[in-house]
């Protein structure tokens, strides 16, 4: 008897215990099988401790947790230090932070990536979704109140008969949306509180007018466009928490006026702003970015501005190449916000494409300087053989690379025909170059071509001279995967590409 306890005590402490913190479990390599029998459902955050994004979701993480447990709900939230656990990390393809994966029904293998805000009430509807019905049933006022009262935007289609085409429609929409909860009610009592006479879709929200009924053909698709046109507010202000509303969604231009909140003018020109987005809903994606907070300066940066040229207004194409536009007047109303957005969508407006000036001492140092103004003279010279670094100030591999390509420049600084030159991408823009991430380096040979060839060879000086002596034909190592590559080395582009690259995060 005394043997049989002691075996039973011994397999009990062998058991890797999961301790909690603010009802998120803590787990770690010792514990992570042992807590995904526990709790099959587990949706994990990967996290570093010293990084700013993960202490800014850490409360909102917390609150999902609590919310999920006051409910009883059987799904839990766990969080993993990736610095501590770094095999964990690694065998789940951590690449920045913070990364978070779902975990359903105690599998281990192939989690899902959680794809909505950063927000309890996101965090907590994404997981609904993913672990009960698409559509909830409504049997009553109080649980319809209840729906609306908890979500900041809730879907509900009234049906009197959940088999009609209409509701099979609106359940094929809801199967397809993940950030918020729908649901459906075939009772009297919930049609008259909401004033609902025929069989309808009402999305609520807390939020400009409260309310938007859908008026068309019940479709999946016109259902998904009613949805994506309703449920941001008609102006949205950029933090990290709604960046992955912003950039999640399928609206890919966005309008972004800056402006510094303690502004005396601040509300009349936030009403203006809000009235032009009236007319624009479902089209241009209206963004209100506080140019007085300090982790929006890359932003600011990123469009060539500065704190005390604000307020501004410019606009954003979010596709495979990101394009820019800047309005002629500096005037912010309503009428000439409107008319900005009515000659995008026509596509009558040019791109604007930044420019530094042109330095008196450009060409004075081994390294030339390049800017937008000189770029095409120097580059597509057709007696030269130019190579370029695009770099950021900031960037951390750029400053490493500085002292290769200085000795590189000096190598060839009394070349007849070949140039060695940097230029500030955070400043600068060309149309026929398009920076990703950086460094970039990009060689343009010589002759009437006007061709671009990359180097993605080893960032040596050996490399380097090897590169330009073949005249730009051995490069060596295959091109870098972006998505591999650490925060640091990619744009402010990328940083407004969050779902696409999810670098805000990382």
């Amino acid at each position: 008897m005394l043997k049989f306890l002691l075996i039973c005590t011994l397999a009990v402490a062998s058991r890797a215990e999961v301790g909690e913190e603010e009802d998120v479990l803590v787990l770690k390599k010792s514990n992570f099988e042992e807590a995904l029998k526990a709790h099959p459902n587990i949706l994990v955050e990967f996290y570093a401790p010293w990084c700013g994004h993960c202490k800014a979701l850490a409360p909102e993480f917390a609150k999902a947790a609590g919310l999920l447990k006051a409910e009883g709900s059987e799904v839990r939230l766990g969080k993993v230090d990736a610095t501590e656990e770094t095999e964990l990390a690694q065998e789940y393809g951590v690449r920045g932070y913070p990364t978070i994966k779902f975990f359903k029904g105690g599998e281990k293998e192939s989690p899902k990536e959680y794809s909505a805000g950063r927000q309890a009430d996101d965090i907590v509807a994404w997981l609904k979704k993913r672990t009960g019905p698409a559509v909830a049933t409504l049997a009553g006022v109080t649980e319809a109140e209840s729906l609306i009262a908890d979500n900041e935007v809730a879907v509900i289609g009234f049906f009197k008969d959940a088999d009609s085409e209409g509701a099979k429609a609106f359940e094929k929409a809801a199967e397809t949306t993940d950030d918020v909860p729908f649901a459906m009610t075939a009772d009297d009592a919930v049609f008259a509180k909401f004033e609902v006479s025929k069989d309808s879709v009402v999305l609520f929200k807390k939020f400009d007018e409260g309310r938007n009924t859908f008026d068309g053909e019940l479709t999946k698709e016109n259902l998904l466009a009613f949805v994506k046109a309703n449920q941001l507010p008609l102006v949205i202000e950029f933090t990290e928490q709604t960046a992955p509303k912003i950039f999640g969604g399928e609206i890919k231009s966005h309008i972004l006026m800056f402006l510094p909140k303690t502004a005396k003018d601040f509300q009349d020109k936030m009403d203006q702003f809000k009235k032009a987005a009236e007319g624009f809903k479902g089209r241009i994606l209206f963004i209100f970015i506080d140019s007085d907070v300090d982790d929006n300066q890359r932003i600011l940066e990123f469009f060539g501005l500065k704190k005390e040229e604000c307020p501004a207004i410019r606009l954003i194409t979010l596709e495979d190449e990101m394009t820019k536009y800047r309005p002629e007047s500096d005037a912010i109303t309503a009428e000439s916000i409107i008319s900005f957005c009515e000659l995008f969508i026509e596509g009558k407006l040019k791109p604007h494409l930044m420019s530094q000036d042109i330095p008196e001492d450009w060409d004075k140092n081994p390294v030339r300087v390049l800017v937008g103004k000189n770029f095409e003279e120097v580059v597509f010279d057709s007696s030269k053989n130019v190579f370029v670094e695009f770099y950021a100030p900031w960037c951390g591999h750029c400053k490493q690379l500085t002292p290769i390509w200085e000795k590189l420049a000096e190598k060839y600084k009394d070349s007849a025909d070949i140039i060695v030159a940097k230029m500030d991408s955070t400043a600068n823009e060309i149309e026929a170059v398009k920076v990703h991430s950086f460094p970039t380096l990009k060689f343009f040979p010589a002759g009437e071509e006007r061709k671009v060839i990359d180097y993605n060879g080893e960032r040596t000086l050996e490399g380097f001279t090897k590169f330009l002596e073949s005249g730009g034909k051995e490069g060596g190592a295959p091109a870098e995967d972006e998505d591999d590559l650490d925060a640091e080395s990619r744009p402010t582009n990328c940083i407004l590409q969050t779902k696409a690259k999810k670098s805000l995060f990382q």
